[in-house]
């Protein structure tokens, strides 16, 4: 049981004292980089999805739009 609160206790001195917290700042600017890309990413495979559904409709299932 010991072992478990000097666990605890260092745990908390090393997140309190030790570690480097982002600023709000750099959070925020690296929030808007993440959605910027996750954004970006998901129209690349929507476009894609498009053209490979056109792709396969037309030369596969021979159906013509």
């Amino acid at each position: 049981m010991e072992s478990l609160i000097l666990y605890i206790k260092e745990s908390y001195n090393e997140l309190v004292h030790k570690v480097t917290w982002p600023t709000w700042a750099v959070l925020v600017s690296s929030t808007r980089l993440v959605l910027v890309a996750a954004v970006i990413i998901a129209l690349v495979i929507m476009i894609m999805d498009f053209i490979f559904n056109g792709l396969i409709l037309q030369n596969v299932y021979k159906i013509r739009f």
